[in-house]
């Protein structure tokens, strides 16, 4: 008897070890693991003929890990979890290399801030994962050197000069003096004014190319009033996107006229004083994370992330196919904290989002301007629209 009872517990004992193996492994089987790379390498700009202050080291990376943490809060509740893997490569070489071994690793999807040469490089090294571009602006990453799998989550420079357009129209400020700086970014962002003053009616009354190669700190009261003389203007635009002159133009010009652009009154994707919709609450979280205020960056590198766990959250799957169909689709439920749905442009990969205008201590505006409207939304009257796009390769693959 003793014999058949033994025998009966040890069957029990076995039975219950099964069926706690098989809820184990279940459980395993529901859980769902994200793994995301942060791919950054900025190159160095060299001397400053300015005291401007330079974008922080850490710029991108910090809303890239906010963002995992937000996601991480919602998702064990869905038994899905999100780690970040974040490369900060001193060279060019140095972040491909390391790109790679991540994609060696499993790895399919990438939040990226780099100039435009090294995304595309990216892009093309990975062919079958899923890049968001959060660290340039070049218009023709959006444009004729677009690729299937690269989208954007940081606006590109036609959004900037066009939400800068629109609240100029608005004020009737439609004569513009032109000052570009001459490096190469310089050149790109005064052609995104060009092209805003074509489509928004204003007129440029005088370009003026700055080639001096001067420090302004102790001669700007004496030599800008002098430079900006021209016909009468409404407004000075400057492109300098390093910071070597602009600061110096407000309460500088030859009239008494404001300042817009890349200095002055400035449109961005993110800034300290944007705060309605939620976003005073994303900006103390990012203050608690980082010491600092949340910049355009940060908030690109953030939302790509987010962009990922909503994806993640509504299909159950970290398949980069899926992901990016999904993104392209109007059915990705994003929240920026803007006021309005977010999503991708299914043309070009563009993050379609308001821009908020401001200068260092306030917001002044948001584009897209009231009575600027669009057949489909209002968000594609900034940057390129579908009938625009020169993106071929992007279309092609959808």
């Amino acid at each position: 008897m003793r014999h058949y009872l033994l025998h009966g517990l040890v069957y029990l004992l076995a039975l219950s070890s099964a069926a706690l193996l098989a809820t184990e492994v279940r459980a395993a089987e529901d859980h769902l693991e994200v793994r995301i790379g942060y791919l950054a390498w900025q190159p160095a700009l060299g001397p400053l003929l300015s005291n401007a202050i330079p974008e922080p080291e850490d710029a991108g990376l910090r809303g890239a890990e906010l963002a995992i943490g937000d996601s991480n809060s919602t998702g064990r509740f869905l038994k899905h979890s999100y780690a970040l893997s974040a490369v900060q490569a001193a060279t060019a070489a140095e972040l491909l290399d390391k790109a790679r071994a991540l994609h060696d690793q499993g790895l399919r999807l990438f939040v990226v801030n780099a100039p435009a040469e090294q995304v595309l490089q990216l892009a093309d090294a990975l062919p079958d994962s899923l890049l968001f571009n959060a660290g340039s602006a070049d218009d023709a990453l959006r444009g004729a050197q677009c690729r299937a799998n690269l989208l954007h989550s940081l606006p590109n420079r036609a959004m900037l000069a066009d939400a800068l357009a629109q609240f100029l129209a608005t004020r009737r400020w439609q004569r513009w003096l032109l000052v570009s700086g001459q490096q190469p970014d310089d050149l790109a962002y005064a052609a995104a004014l060009r092209r805003a003053a074509g489509r928004f009616g204003a007129k440029i009354v005088e370009e003026k190319p700055w080639s001096f190669d001067n420090d302004q700190r102790r001669s700007a009261q004496a030599e800008m009033p002098l430079f900006t003389q021209a016909s009468e203007y409404d407004v000075v635009l400057v492109a300098d996107e390093r910071g070597d002159f602009g600061e110096y133009l407000p309460y500088n010009t030859w009239y008494p006229r404001p300042v817009a652009g890349t200095q002055g009154l400035t449109p961005t994707g993110w800034h300290k004083t944007v705060e309605t919709y939620g976003a005073a609450q994303l900006q103390k979280r990012f203050e608690a994370l980082a010491g600092r205020w949340m910049n355009d960056r940060d908030f690109a590198a953030w939302i790509a992330v987010r962009s990922i766990a909503s994806a993640v959250t509504r299909l159950k799957s970290t398949d980069r196919t899926a992901i990016r169909t999904l993104a392209l689709s109007a059915d990705l439920p994003l929240d920026g904290f803007k006021g309005r749905k977010l999503s991708y442009r299914d043309w070009d990969g563009q993050l379609r989002q308001p821009i908020p205008l401001v200068h260092p201590r306030a917001l002044v505006s948001t584009s897209p301007q009231d009575g600027f409207l669009h057949p489909v939304s209002e968000l594609d009257s900034l940057g390129f629209d579908r009938p625009e796009s020169a993106c071929r390769q992007f279309t092609a693959a959808n």
